[in-house]
């Protein structure tokens, strides 16, 4: 957390969450106790999984995205009912609350499921129950975002994209839109243009991870490419100043995850992750948690990791608060309160 009195602040700023994928808030104590129920056997082989507090400090030395997923992959064979889904993603609401989160749009990944059986009615009941949960109880409004997987072919993508049981949340509003995440080195955006076009044309979001482990072509190709209007991670956009001015020009939202660069060896510390470049550019971005189970951090360690990083003013932080209102898909009435809520906050602080 913050090291100075300045984390009150933080944790009352109203915050969007854009950058989350579900099945990332698998604690391991939840991962150990749907295991238990489910009777699923976790692998004998690693020592890791000997425990929760093994497998936390597993966690802690990921040395690339690669050996992060395996772990990530692995951990998805405990979900196999409604029930579960509701109670990873409630789990994640508890702790967005707590952060203040007031928004989240949040990611998951269907073809991780149904390819082990699951249908898309399962995992998508379970977190439609815990949204409808959050709102009612914790007062935070959601957005489901279906993630495609880069590292499996592309008619995959495109034969989950047109099963039936999807395309009727789509048609029905369950779905606000659809990302694409796992590994992006070697999968270019390029490969998945039918997908995104297929996607525009019924008039869903647009967004997906670039620029993470990839460089800045990737982000240039999945905006002018894809049509994108978020790009999920992006820190590599530092490293093209052309391009980062046709992202401030576009308005284009991208949405960070500090803790998560680090973990994942992007970068050696959150300091030299581009906020200040990005803040003194114009670019907008939201700070997020990514999978935050894996990555020892939920929303508001990151905002306190940042603050830590690089001392940013009330002003600062109100136009980062400020953007990722803004560069929310809900719509204007739900934005507008949070905008407001936002104006009292700052009043209120500098009022102290």
């Amino acid at each position: 957390m913050c090291k100075s009195p300045f984390h009150a602040f933080l944790k009352a700023l109203p915050k969007c969450e854009h950058h989350i994928h579900l099945e990332g808030a698998l604690t391991p104590s939840l991962l150990f106790s749907l295991a238990k129920r489910n009777s699923i056997s976790l692998p004998t082989d690693d020592p890791s999984f000997a425990s929760p507090e093994a497998l936390i400090e597993r966690y802690q030395r990921f040395t690339s995205l690669d050996d992060f997923l395996q772990y990530y992959y692995i951990g998805f064979s405990v979900l196999l009912h409604s029930s579960d889904f509701e109670a990873l993603a409630w789990d994640y609401f508890q702790h967005a609350s707590d952060g203040g989160v007031h928004h989240a749009e949040v990611f998951f990944d269907p073809q991780a499921h149904t390819s082990r059986g699951v249908s898309y009615t399962t995992v998508l009941s379970g977190f439609q129950a815990a949204c409808s949960r959050a709102e009612r109880e914790l007062g935070i409004t959601t957005e489901l975002i279906t993630c495609y997987l880069r590292h499996l072919p592309v008619s995959d993508a495109l034969a989950m994209f047109d099963h039936a049981e999807v395309q009727e949340s789509y048609r029905n509003g369950s779905i606000r839109g659809i990302g694409m995440d796992s590994s992006e080195l070697d999968f270019p955006p390029e490969l998945f243009q039918e997908l995104f076009d297929k996607a525009r044309e019924q008039g869903l979001r647009l967004t997906t991870h670039a620029g993470e482990e990839g460089p800045a072509d990737y982000i240039a190709t999945a905006l002018n490419n894809l049509g994108v209007e978020r790009i999920d991670h992006g820190i590599h956009l530092a490293d093209d100043e052309e391009l980062m001015k046709q992202v401030v020009a576009r308005g284009t939202l991208l949405t960070i995850c500090p803790m998560s660069n680090v973990v994942l060896r992007c970068v050696k510390e959150v300091k030299y992750v581009p906020i200040r470049k990005f803040l003194n550019a114009g670019v907008k971005f939201s700070i997020n948690s990514d999978d935050p189970a894996y990555f020892g951090g939920y929303i508001l360690d990151n905002y306190c990791a940042v603050h830590d990083a690089f001392d940013l003013s009330i002003a600062e932080w109100e136009s980062i608060a400020r953007a990722s209102i803004e560069g929310s898909w809900c719509g204007d009435e739900r934005k507008q309160e949070m905008l407001a809520a936002l104006a009292q906050h700052v009043e209120t602080w500098e009022r102290k």
